[in-house]
Formats: C-alpha cells, sequence, structure tokens
C-alpha cells in the first residue's frame, strides 16, 4: 500500500483528488494539509511513501520550497507537484528540488496514478502535456540558467518585471530592502544581465511574469 500525504490549500479541490486515489487499492492517503509547515509535519509524523503537492499554497512557489526542505530533510519520500502550472520554468524548478513527478490538475487521473507509482519507486514520470517540450529543449540545448534562480530569487524577478518597488517587495516577501536590494545584484551577476529591459526579456523568456 502506497501511503500518500496530500497537500492543497483548496479544501475542495484536496477533497476531490483524495478521493480519486482512495479509490485506488494501492494507495492511501493518510493525511492532508493546506500549507506548507502543517505539510511538512505530517510527512515528518507519518513517514509516508509520497507526498502530493500543490506549487502554490498561500505564497508563490511554496511547494517548491517544501519539495526542497522534505528532499534535505532526508525522508524517504517520494514528491509529486501536482498544479496548474504549465510553464517550462515550473518543471524545471521541481526537477532541481528533488522532485519525482509533475502532474497537472488538467492531466488524467491515470497520469496522477503514474506518477504516485512511480515517487514511490523512486523513479520520476513527468505529465504528457509537459513532457514533450521539456524533452525539446534539452536536446535543443536550451538555456537552463533559469534553474539556477532559487523560488525567492524567482518570485523577486517576478516582482521587479512587474513594476514593485523594492520597499514593496521587501514588505511583500517580510525582508528588509537591503535584502532585495542585494538579492537584486545576485540575481543580475547570476544571470549575466546588466539592464531592467534585458531582465524583463529573460522573465518573460523563462515564464516568470505570469508567477
Amino acid at each position: 500500500m502506497i501511503r500518500i500525504v496530500l497537500a492543497d490549500d483548496h479544501r475542495m479541490v484536496g477533497m476531490g483528488f483524495r478521493m480519486i486515489i482512495d479509490q485506488q487499492v494501492d494507495m492511501e492517503v493518510v493525511a492532508t494539509a493546506s500549507d506548507p509547515e502543517a505539510t511538512f509535519a505530517a510527512v515528518t509524523d507519518l513517514q509516508p511513501d509520497v507526498l502530493v503537492t500543490d506549487i502554490s499554497m498561500g505564497t508563490q512557489k511554496s511547494g517548491l520550497l517544501l519539495a526542497e526542505r522534505v528532499v534535505a530533510s532526508g525522508a524517504a519520500c517520494g514528491v509529486v507537484m501536482l498544479t496548474m502550472h504549465v510553464e517550462q520554468e515550473y518543471l524545471r524548478q521541481a526537477m532541481q528540488r528533488g522532485a519525482k513527478g509533475y502532474v497537472l490538475k488538467s492531466s488524467s487521473d491515470e497520469e496522477l496514478f503514474a506518477a504516485i507509482r512511480a515517487a514511490a519507486a523512486g523513479e520520476t514520470f513527468i505529465c504528457r502535456d509537459m513532457l514533450g517540450t521539456f524533452v525539446q529543449e534539452a536536446l535543443n540545448g536550451v538555456d537552463s540558467s533559469a534553474g539556477a534562480l532559487t523560488p525567492r530569487e524567482s518570485e523577486i524577478v517576478s516582482l521587479t518585471v512587474k513594476g514593485y518597488a523594492n520597499a514593496d517587495i521587501a514588505d511583500q516577501l517580510a525582508v528588509s530592502v537591503k535584502t532585495i536590494e542585494s538579492q537584486k545584484t545576485k540575481i543580475m551577476t547570476k544571470l549575466g544581465l546588466h539592464s531592467r529591459p534585458e531582465l524583463f526579456d529573460y522573465a518573460a523568456a523563462h515564464g516568470l511574469i505570469n508567477v
């Protein structure tokens, strides 16, 4: 029996997926949660085989940070991202942070089950609608520098190109303005960029404008 913790901050959505998963004879949802802290606590306490989590729970990309935290903890728990985000940037970051699966909420139930079974076995599964572009970009040698950004850095880029001032970004992320300024400098250096227009072009190319 594959034991699963399911995390989604939309209660009705989570209930729907729980019903679907529990109908499988080899799967059991042992806990549900609606925020990263409660989810991590459930994973720590229950030691499930698989964590199925949304990418956005309360804050942008919180699911990615959660996946990274679960993997870093050494828990024997495969992480499957279940999300509406179709941008390749999210998929790249999910894989870099140790996720074993990436499934869209619009994917078939069979793909979700396949992702859960693969994660439980320590294997990787990417849903069909995301896999084609992911493989093609890899074959074409597309610049993967977006993956070099942490979730927080990507969030800062997104807010910057949307026109938020440093003070607004600092307030939204609960850090100091000095920290945001330092992070921006680090980001520009990491990406090899020199101007705001270049940053905007980068964000557009990597799906960060709609984050």
